[in-house]
């Protein structure tokens, strides 16, 4: 089953990238319709423009209250009759209107095993300067379909590394973002063929 495919990006869009090829290479079936950020400097914006994708910066900030931006964001997403909403490396959130619109149709990658170092303030570095802060031995990668919670929604996929000694929050981000591009792919290849149980 193919797929239009929104992505929603705040950075540099590495998870992006890694859809985008999976694409190319007919990995996914699926098309990335549109590519959405909240940041008007975000390198994913770059990236999507690069592939003749349509590129979409939306803030809340620049609308008079919080209704006429959902209002908008909804526009967007109709208009393009999106089917799957994949958070990539999305740093806000997504309003509770758009969650129960798309309900079971958003999904979201993060940097940790959920439900360690997950929720309010965990995202970036932050998550893995944590997890070495703790001293845990495994860390790893989620994806997850999002709820009116934060990283609260049901399990996709997990995937696991050890941590080795010495490594830094940096190392260690680079060493999670390959698990989060492999198992970004492999989740939406899971919903393409009907595999994931909402």
């Amino acid at each position: 089953m193919s797929l239009n495919i929104a992505v929603m990006v705040s950075g540099g869009g590495t998870n992006l990238q890694s859809i985008i090829d999976a694409v190319k290479s007919g990995v996914l079936k699926s098309k990335v319709k549109v590519v959405i950020s909240n940041n008007k400097n975000a390198y994913g914006l770059i990236r999507a423009k690069k592939e003749n994708i349509e590129s979409i910066h939306i803030s809340k900030k620049d609308f008079k209250n919080s209704a006429e931006y959902e209002k908008e964001l909804l526009k967007i997403l109709k208009d393009r009759e999106i089917d799957l909403i994949v958070l990539a490396g999305y740093l806000g959130i997504i309003p509770e209107s758009i969650v129960s619109e798309f309900k079971d149709k958003i999904i979201n990658i993060h940097p940790s095993l959920i439900p360690s170092f997950c929720g309010k303030d965990f995202y970036g570095i932050k998550v893995h300067e944590k997890a070495l802060e703790r001293g845990v031995k495994i860390t790893g990668a989620t994806t997850h379909f999002v709820d009116s919670g934060i990283d609260t929604g049901k399990i996709i996929k997990q995937k696991a590394i050890e941590i080795k000694e010495g490594t830094t929050a940096k190392e260690l981000q680079e060493q999670v973002l390959e698990v989060e591009h492999k198992i970004l792919v492999e989740s939406i290849k899971n919903i393409e063929q009907n595999k994931v149980n909402n």
